[in-house]
């Protein structure tokens, strides 16, 4: 298969037969199946730090310089979907059937990314966020799918809205910046709105939709959207690598290390779980450093069991 074909199908630039030849061929033999899977890690790589346009350079020094960039960011886990299921069709408000090209990004446990879409948005996702998107986003419609945490500054365009769909509620912008936090397995949901209008709906219940104003966050509790303003803007500093918290308490501090680091973490000592903290660490620094930092206010020890993976303070 040419690599100029195969790249052109990652970037959704490829016409529908393009890529139903590219299916067939990445689908005809294991080889052909590793070979796709290879060239499509290097280019998913590469869209982490910013997708340089590959066009100009020919195909030895390009394969060489994805290595070479991808290994510079190996940290972060890409995982492109299943070739069966990376083109699948949709129907579009003509009631024709698309083929749309989708991949997902999964960011492990104590790491972040940021990403530009294929419209111009930038996203960061934060630790244990996984983000489904297409590679070529429809003319009525710019759609992604996110479970765990993102801070958007979305491209404005009037005709096409964008629309972040989450375990719980859906989000429709025009352009705009905004933070959503939304992780399935905390069943948690809050939306914070820095710049632009935003409109919060439920995909289940029409009678549950909310238009948020800056300055303001909405977050879901007992089945209902509540507006409060936001305090302080230093906890969506996670997209410069920040763990930032004002006046929490310990036991919410720890819920959200669990989170970041994906580790559970088991406080076995009551008397230390109210108390009220104020302060930052760099999550890259890791969680023992976090626990350190900790310790300093508060009065406890931790031990880690390697045979289940949790961590036991006392």
């Amino acid at each position: 298969m040419d690599k100029n074909s195969l790249y052109r199908f990652f970037e959704g630039q490829a016409s529908i037969e393009e890529m139903k030849a590219v299916k067939e061929w990445a689908e005809s033999s294991e080889e052909h199946s590793k070979q796709f899977h290879r060239e499509r890690k290097l280019f998913n790589a590469m869209i982490l730090i910013g997708n340089p346009k590959w066009t100009a350079i020919n195909t030895t020094k390009r394969n060489r310089y994805f290595i070479r960039e991808f290994l510079k960011i190996a940290s972060v886990i890409i995982i492109a979907v299943s070739i069966t299921a990376t083109i699948f069709s949709i129907t579009n408000e003509h009631h024709k059937h698309v083929d749309i090209a989708m991949q997902t990004i999964i960011v492990p446990a104590g790491q972040r990314v940021n990403i530009e879409l294929p419209d111009g948005s930038n996203v960061w996702l934060n630790a244990g966020t996984q983000m489904q998107y297409p590679v070529s986003f429809m003319e009525d419609k710019r759609e992604i799918i996110l479970d765990g945490e993102a801070y958007f500054d979305v491209a404005r365009n009037e005709k096409c809205p964008f629309i972040v769909h989450t375990h719980a509620m859906d989000i429709e912008v025009l352009g705009t910046k905004f933070n959503v936090e939304a992780y399935a397995k905390q069943q948690n949901f809050e939306a914070s709105l820095i710049q632009g209008k935003i409109k919060i709906k439920s995909p289940s219940d029409n009678n549950i939709s909310q238009v948020l104003l800056p300055d303001y966050k909405s977050t879901l509790k007992n089945g209902k959207l509540v507006i409060s303003k936001i305090e302080d803007y230093n906890i969506y500093r996670w997209k410069e690598g920040l763990y930032c918290f004002k006046n929490k308490s310990f036991i919410e501090i720890i819920k959200d290390l669990e989170k970041y680091y994906n580790l559970k973490i088991i406080v076995d000592k009551p008397s230390i779980t109210n108390i009220i903290l104020t302060g930052k660490f760099r999550i890259s620094d890791g969680l023992d450093y976090a626990l350190r930092i900790l310790q300093k206010d508060v009065p406890f020890i931790y031990d880690k069991h390697t045979t289940d993976d949790i961590i036991y303070i006392k």
